[in-house]
């Protein structure tokens, strides 16, 4: 396990949003002595101290306990959200491919386990007060998603009775973004050929005003760090990240310059449905009822046992994540591929 040389960590999914984030913050941390990114595809980019292993989670033929033996922390981050019309294709590589993770990381006898679960394992809450991490994760269940975020949650329960040496972390963070990660979002949830220069002020003369549309928002940098520091300090357990403000048709509307109109949430649900049913828009209406849903969360517990504080607030990541959009950013990996459309 650990040397003189430093701690040597495992980060699957390390060529994506978070991913790519936390390689570079580990690289640049003394405590750490090498990290081993594990990616579907090895990507032309990369950071101090790093090496490369081309996995696919899913394929019975990858030897991940190969891959984690000797590793002080194995950070997971892999995810895909596609496709939506085909639940069963996400749940073989998110679920059916963490378990794959859990397991060789009792098998390697790793000591400890970073998990990246989500705000979206929570059960309905409220938008009006922060809940914190003893609000029940039992997902939205039409939203693919929210089933596997929670349903993994599940299995963390009977891996840490079965594992009590294990060290498990359960990072539950609002929506990431960050300018690298625009081109990828927008390939995720607005389509391949939705125009990034179309996020612009002039061109929004409203902003829909959907009820329950209150979310949190954070840079990955700043969830980046959170995880390095999980790794590092010795705790246990679940811990919410997000910034602030919260993110309303108030606060977006400040940001464009834009006047907030209210829109009926069947409305909204109604498009998004037709977009999706013609497979014109990838993010599901399942999904914008989930968000419509979801908790505020209260961060004490990461700032108190982490030390963590997130750099920037939620206004801030939008308007870098907006100038991403608008230049259809991206970075030198498979999954952040730029590209500017329109």
């Amino acid at each position: 396990m650990s040397s003189e040389s430093g701690r040597r960590i495992v980060v699957t999914g390390a060529t994506g949003n978070v991913g790519t984030s936390l390689v570079r913050l580990l690289g640049e941390d003394s405590e750490v002595g090498s990290v081993l990114g594990i990616a579907r595809r090895i990507p032309d980019w990369s950071a101090a101290k790093t090496e490369w292993s081309a996995v696919d989670l899913t394929s019975e033929e990858a030897d991940l306990v190969k891959e984690f033996e000797g590793a002080d922390a194995v950070v997971h981050l892999a995810w895909a959200f596609q496709p939506t019309h085909d639940p069963a294709a996400t749940w073989r590589t998110n679920v059916l491919g963490s378990i794959r993770v859990f397991e060789a990381v009792a098998a390697a006898k790793v000591p400890v386990l970073v998990h990246a679960s989500s705000v979206g394992a929570y059960s309905p809450g409220p938008k009006e007060r922060a809940v914190d991490e003893s609000w029940p994760t039992h997902g939205w269940p039409d939203a693919a998603y929210c089933r596997e975020k929670a349903y993994l949650e599940r299995a963390l329960d009977s891996f840490d009775r079965e594992h009590p040496g294990t060290r498990v972390v359960r990072m539950r963070p609002a929506f990431l973004f960050k300018k690298e990660s625009a081109s990828e979002q927008r390939r995720i949830f607005g389509g391949r050929f939705l125009p990034g220069p179309l996020a612009r002020p002039e061109l929004l003369p409203f902003l829909p005003d959907i009820p329950g549309l209150r979310v949190q928002a954070l840079h990955s940098d700043d969830a980046a760090n959170a995880y390095r520091l999980a790794v590092h300090n010795d705790v246990r357990g679940a811990f919410n990240l997000a910034g602030e403000p919260p993110v309303d048709a108030e606060v977006l509307g400040e940001l464009l310059g834009a006047r907030p109109v209210r829109l009926p949430r069947t409305a909204a649900r109604s498009a998004i449905a037709a977009a999706w049913g013609l497979h014109l828009l990838p993010a599901s209406p399942h999904l914008f009822d989930a968000v419509l849903r979801l908790p505020l969360m209260d961060c004490t517990r990461a700032r108190a046992e982490l030390g963590w504080r997130p750099e920037r607030t939620s206004v801030e990541v939008l308007e870098e994540f907006l100038h991403g959009l608008q230049r259809g950013a991206g970075a030198e990996t498979e999954p952040l591929q730029g590209r500017k459309v329109g």
